[in-house]
């Protein structure tokens, strides 16, 4: 069959295919009506409609509430027509909720915000809520993941070793066993009876990381009314004291004493067996058998964001590592001194620290800073219930949950007095405890069996000289930083990685030469 149309549009003729000319012609309209315009009219029409859905679509998406193109005409005129107001089929509190800036307890959340996308949906057919409530809780959930996640990445990259620094102490090592500069005694012959001498100003620093000690080391000589009574002993590892002593030896900070030594060259350390070290080993398969890593900690979908950074923080190496838990050998180490200043490694010095010395420890041990009391309620709010697990029986029944906690970091030790009590031996016995307990009476490495050792063996001492929280948080002023006699970028935002807080790291980078040919050699930058 075939069909022929007829130029006018008024008639249609239907052939057979047989060959047979039947033809059937329907009339279609009258002459004086022009189909052929009628035609073309339906089908600018068509186009114009489709092209007015598609833009009042996209208006609807942009959740535009004025416009003045053609799609918001349909938008306006459609409804009207059929008789009826065309509503926003999503709430304005919608808008509004998700739009406001997160405040700090949504990013905490508690332990009842959904985990997953069905746990959501299935809670939302459960309680039906209004849209406001809608919009709270599916903000809630999407907040806490991102903060986990925050943790997550940070604890990755905190935990690792920047190849910068890997690069440095290759270099460095490099050096010492070729060039004879490198390797000069420290300090010098005629100096070394400066270091059992207490007329001198004697701080201690135990650290694996070359440069975190050479701003220590640049910030406290640079700083000091009197650098010809300082006396710097670093501690660190057999495997990093050849290139930090090879640092020191082309890098003197005279008129300050310089001493590094490795734990290998203390005789009592390396003979026999040392608590502390059985301790770290035990505590070590301890969390591999029963932790389950980074992974089961981030699934875990019944704690508050800060206390699962908590237990990432607990994982970190720096909380396992040797240099760490030294500081409960000070007496041992330092048999002939009567006091000492211990500084951790992520510090950075801006003023004199000889008047601790004229600080009157009233016969207490450790000389160190509150954190439950200041201005910064983030930081200076952590009492022994922050550290300890006051739900263990063994915790409740000796410790006060709202005693307030203090820091290491910055600390006076009276060796004299420590070697008077029993705090070496306490530190051992609830390491052990805590071994035994599976690790169930604290999380975070050594400052829990500090405070528990040093309890009632503490001298307060006033919060200028220990400014904390650089490395967890930036809420800190750079005016208040300045004038803190210490900072310390505690917490995993390191000066020295890339997840430092921009506005804080140059507290610690103005005391890295970055000129110095090792520094450049390795693509040390300030930012």
């Amino acid at each position: 069959m075939q069909l022929h149309i007829s130029p006018s549009l008024r008639h249609v003729t239907v052939l057979p295919s047989k060959g047979l000319r039947e033809f059937i012609k329907v009339k279609v309209g009258s002459r004086r009506f022009s189909y052929r315009m009628v035609f073309y009219s339906l089908l600018f029409f068509t186009f114009l409609l489709r092209f007015v859905f598609v833009l009042t679509a996209v208006d609807n998406i942009h959740g535009q509430s004025k416009c003045s193109n053609i799609g918001c005409l349909g938008k306006r005129l459609g409804p009207r027509i059929l008789g009826r107001r065309l509503e926003p089929t999503v709430p304005q509190v919608i808008y509004q909720v998700l739009e406001e800036p997160a405040n700090e307890d949504e990013i905490q959340g508690d332990a009842e915000i959904p985990q997953t996308l069905e746990d959501f949906v299935a809670e939302m057919k459960d309680t039906r809520p209004d849209a406001k409530t809608f919009a709270s809780r599916l903000k809630a959930m999407r907040t806490r993941t991102a903060k986990i996640q925050e943790y997550l990445y940070r604890h990755v990259a905190s935990s690792s070793i920047p190849k910068q620094l890997h690069c440095l102490a290759l270099k460095l090592a490099n050096e010492h066993s070729t060039n004879a500069n490198a390797r000069f005694q420290l300090p010098a012959p005629e100096l070394v009876p400066s270091l059992v001498d207490n007329s001198f100003f004697h701080f201690v620093l135990a650290s694996d990381n070359i440069l975190a000690s050479s701003v220590v080391a640049s910030s406290l000589v640079r700083n000091s009314l009197h650098p010809n009574k300082v006396v710097l002993h670093i501690i660190t590892d057999r495997k990093t004291h050849s290139p930090m002593q090879a640092w020191f030896s082309l890098h003197p900070l005279t008129p300050a004493i310089i001493e590094v030594k490795g734990l290998h060259h203390f005789d009592w350390f390396t003979k026999g067996k040392v608590p502390v070290l059985e301790a770290m080993e035990k505590d070590q398969e301890v969390r591999s058998q029963f932790r389950g890593g980074s992974s089961a900690i981030v699934a875990n979908n019944t704690e508050k964001p800060k206390v699962i950074a908590a237990k990432l923080q607990a994982l970190s190496p720096k909380y396992n590592s040797l240099m760490n838990h030294i500081r409960i050998h000070l007496p041992e180490l330092f048999p002939s001194l009567n006091k000492v200043v211990f500084l951790d490694d992520d510090i950075v010095i801006q003023t004199d620290l000889s008047p601790l010395w004229d600080i009157d420890m009233d016969g207490k041990v450790n000389g160190a800073v509150e954190t439950c009391r200041g201005d910064d309620k983030y930081v200076m709010s952590k009492r022994l219930k922050s550290y300890l697990n006051f739900s263990h029986p063994l915790i409740s029944k000796n410790f006060n949950p709202n005693e307030c906690a203090w820091a290491y970091g910055m600390n006076i030790f009276d060796l004299e007095a420590w070697r008077k009590t029993k705090i070496s031996r306490t530190y051992h016995y609830w390491l052990e405890e805590n071994l035994k307990s599976d690790l169930s009476l604290w999380q975070l490495g050594t400052l829990p069996p500090g405070l528990i050792a040093f309890h009632g063996h503490v001298h307060v001492i006033d919060p200028f000289w220990h400014m904390l929280g650089l490395g967890y948080q930036d809420n800190t002023s750079i005016a208040d930083a300045k004038s803190a006699g210490v900072v310390h970028f505690n917490g995993r935002a390191k000066p020295w990685l890339d997840i430092a807080f921009p506005q804080l790291r140059p507290l610690w980078s103005k005391y890295v030469n970055y000129s110095d040919k090792f520094i450049k050699g390795c693509h040390i930058r300030a930012s």
